[in-house]
């Protein structure tokens, strides 16, 4: 499955904080959305449509906030050390972007560092559909309105598909301002409560129960074999939001970073309008995941 990429997972679960990465040895084209409001970004410029570099190395997700992306130099340490890179003149320049959440209130101030980075990589493996505290969602927490004293733990999730020759699969590290849902029922998957009952967010933020003012954010990455250019990788990205929407509510909020990253290996002809509703149920999934698999 996705033979053209490894992923790799790598935490301190005394410190509540981790990495994950997405590698492509090879190279891939990739594309990236970036639709919250309060985003911690590694070379996610170098992604838009217009700009030269079309191969990608890697992606990396972390906690941290924005002293996590410092994992993403131990990624590129990995990479040199192995000669995987953009060929310039005599050296290679590995691409690795990124994007990281905000857990640093969940155990101790903690946050992934260079050597981390290069322990996920060394771990890398096959992907398949797991879920749990384990890599970027380790210190993950979901359901803030009203404190993290009242947050619901947060999660990891990666879920894998195949449609005859098109193989894809989601990460996700779900950290959310707000509750989780299954996609398909409704059922709150993890949030707020009061009590017993489940405690609507969305609800009581429009009868104006104030929100608080904390730091969130659900980063995910889509990888596939499928031939795709760097405008159709943003254009999907863009779509696979439909799935953060889907799954998270409320989402996208001043108070969210929410990314997405699209690496995809061009091994295999592809209708895009097909692929991003594949990628939307394999976003999806993969949400479902993180809290039903771990």
């Amino acid at each position: 499955m996705l033979d053209a990429f490894r992923l790799g997972n790598f935490e301190d679960g005394d410190k509540g904080t981790g990495v994950t990465v997405i590698l492509a040895p090879q190279g891939a084209q990739g594309g990236v959305s970036v639709m919250g409001n309060a985003p911690a970004t590694r070379e996610t410029e170098l992604l838009k449509s217009e700009k030269t570099v079309q191969q990608v190395n890697a992606v990396v997700l972390s906690g941290g906030s924005a002293f996590g992306l410092d994992a993403s130099s131990g990624v590129m340490e990995y990479c040199k050390k192995r000669g995987i890179g953009l060929e310039a003149g005599s050296y290679k320049v590995p691409i690795v972007v990124g994007a990281s959440l905000f857990d640093l209130e969940y155990k101790t101030f903690a946050y992934p560092d260079k050597a981390m980075g290069q322990y996920a990589c060394e771990g890398a493996g096959s992907f398949v559909d797991m879920g749990g505290d384990i890599g970027a969602g380790c210190g993950a927490t979901v359901g803030k309105l009203l404190g993290m004293d009242r947050a619901a733990k947060g999660k990891l999730g990666v879920a894998c598909l195949k449609y005859g020759a098109i193989e894809i699969a989601a990460v996700v590290a779900v950290n959310a301002f707000g509750n989780i849902y299954d996609p398909d029922t409704g059922a709150l998957l993890a949030g707020l409560k009061a009590g017993d009952k489940d405690y609507n967010i969305e609800r009581a933020l429009c009868h104006g129960v104030e929100g608080i003012a904390g730091m969130n954010t659900t980063i995910g990455c889509i990888v596939t074999n499928a031939k795709l250019t760097k405008s159709q990788c943003n254009a999907l990205a863009s779509s696979t939001n439909d799935a953060y929407a889907r799954c998270i509510r409320p989402v996208h909020t001043v108070l969210d970073g929410d990314s997405i990253f699209v690496l995809a290996s061009g091994e295999v002809e592809c209708n895009l309008l097909a692929m991003q509703s594949l990628s939307c149920v394999a976003m999806c999934k993969a949400i479902k995941n993180a809290f039903t698999l771990g």
